[in-house]
């Protein structure tokens, strides 16, 4: 039933992950950058001309927050890879719904290229960037590192074929020039507006001139737009090792959520190998720990394949499955494998989801988290980045996502991420095994308070892109944006 992933493929990955620790640790990059893009561009056959827009089937997006969904189908239409999709799509989310998803956050995706793999078959692998907490917490509100451009970035030069300039362009711009607020940031904010606004930072982004901003509301982030270009002239590095961690390192502090410059060096993503289990015919990918939430989908996962009824069995088994990894670590498979009887978790924070497909059968399902509904709830002085909450002080998010392939085929089958505290891990599982089945907007919502974002492609791609459909939880405030 459970294969791990390895081999030949899996060791030039951490070769890669070496090299790129080094560059991500640095500011600039744009050598290796420039090399690996130019490698990509030619093996991918794209992007496009300026202007140019694909016709036909182009792939698709499913999303939290219909603005990030939007920028990132744009980035498909005009020949970008999924990974492209998917990193424009994680910075307009730091721009649009930063309750969950802002530069402060951290996160983990699943990622996915046909004819990847070192026989020629696409083998998913996980990119890793989960919140990591100072090496001291201190403050009265301890703030965690921020992981999410450098794990994005990783991403981009790992499957991307777009320059990274071009990926941040429209978060940059949203913030510069300023949105509407979308109902999902609008219901966040009506969540947390008194705490929220106690903070001079917070006030003066979300209730400029003493008026709070809510849904329809007009949000401008100019400070956050300085940080957003400065990330796509000098590289993510800057945030890490230059002059921005510098300005970082001082406002956490002026903000009661100390980073010190070591944590920023430190804070390295990861690429690894994924929890894979058989399908029938085909395999999922599931996100490894210390993205539990992929364990806890995959315990369910497997559950649902035996017995074929969504039950509170379900979710006991997700749940006992991340909790005793967290209680005693170990092998995610031999869990699997002998499933412990009960296990509880205490109340989890919010966390946000994203799936994208591209023309070409690549996929990424990702889940990002502040640990806490608008992190720490301050904004670091002259960043404008909402500082994420130290998982020290916080408890772990669910952090769920997931990627079906057939490897005969090299195919793409289905992708989800899923969300709600407690929750995210069985909707992760009750949305993929309606995603691959193509029952997409699915007939039964997933449990609450699960939510999911769905792709499902039964006929796979490449060859039957027809049958693909993209499915954001109808609970939700998300959007589905794929097709032609």
């Amino acid at each position: 039933m459970i294969a791990p992933v390895g081999g030949r493929a899996g060791y030039r990955r951490r070769s890669l992950a070496v090299l790129l620790a080094g560059c991500l640790s640095a500011s600039g990059c744009e050598t290796l950058h420039s090399t690996v893009h130019t490698v990509q561009k030619t093996l991918l056959g794209g992007p496009l001309d300026p202007g140019e827009h694909l016709t036909g089937f182009i792939g698709g997006v499913v999303a939290d927050e219909p603005m990030a969904a939007l920028a990132a189908r744009e980035i498909l239409a005009t020949g970008g890879t999924a990974a492209d999709a998917a990193v424009t799509l994680g910075f307009m989310l730091s721009v649009t719904l930063p309750s969950r998803a802002a530069l402060g956050s951290g996160g983990a995706c699943i990622a996915y290229q046909p004819g990847a793999g070192s026989a020629g078959h696409g083998v998913p692998e996980a990119v890793l960037f989960t919140p990591r907490a100072p090496a001291v917490n201190a403050g009265d509100r301890p703030a965690a590192v921020p992981m999410l451009a450098r794990g994005l970035y990783l991403l981009s030069v790992r499957y991307g074929s777009k320059t990274f300039a071009d990926l941040v362009a429209p978060a940059q711009q949203a913030a510069a020039a300023g949105f509407s607020i979308s109902r999902a940031l609008g219901r966040d904010l009506d969540q947390v507006r008194a705490p929220l606004l106690g903070d001079p930072g917070s006030a003066a982004v979300f209730a400029p001139g003493g008026a709070a901003l809510g849904e329809g509301g007009r949000l401008i982030q100019t400070d956050l737009a300085d940080t957003l270009t400065q990330l796509s002239r000098v590289g993510v590095g800057d945030l890490y090792q230059g002059l921005l961690s510098q300005r970082l390192v001082q406002a956490s502090a002026e903000v009661g959520g100390p980073i010190s410059q070591s944590d920023l060096r430190q804070a390295v993503p990861l690429l690894a190998n994924p929890i894979v289990v058989k399908a029938g015919a085909d395999q999922v990918a599931f996100l490894p720990p210390p993205a539990d939430g992929g364990l806890g989908a995959a315990a369910a996962f497997l559950s649902l394949e035996r017995s074929g009824v969504v039950s509170q069995s379900l979710a006991d088994a997700s749940i006992a499955t991340a909790a005793a990894w967290r209680a005693q670590g170990g092998n995610p498979l031999a869990l699997l494998q002998q499933p412990p009887g009960a296990g509880v978790l205490p109340a989890l924070p919010a966390s946000t989801s994203f799936a994208v497909l591209d023309r070409r059968g690549a996929a990424v399902a990702c889940a990002l988290t502040m640990e806490n509904l608008f992190g720490t709830g301050r904004i670091a002085p002259g960043t404008g980045i909402m500082l994420g909450a130290s998982p020290a002080v916080k408890p772990a998010a669910l952090l769920t996502a997931a990627v079906a392939w057939n490897s005969a085929r090299d195919a793409f089958r289905a992708a989800v991420g899923a969300s709600g505290q407690n929750g995210a891990a069985l909707a992760g599982a009750v949305a993929l095994g309606q995603a691959m089945t193509g029952e997409l907007p699915p007939k039964i919502p997933v449990p609450d308070p699960g939510r999911a974002n769905a792709i499902g492609c039964p006929r796979y791609v490449p060859g039957g892109d027809e049958s693909c459909r993209f499915g954001s939880d109808v609970r939700g405030a998300g959007l589905a944006a794929g097709g032609s």
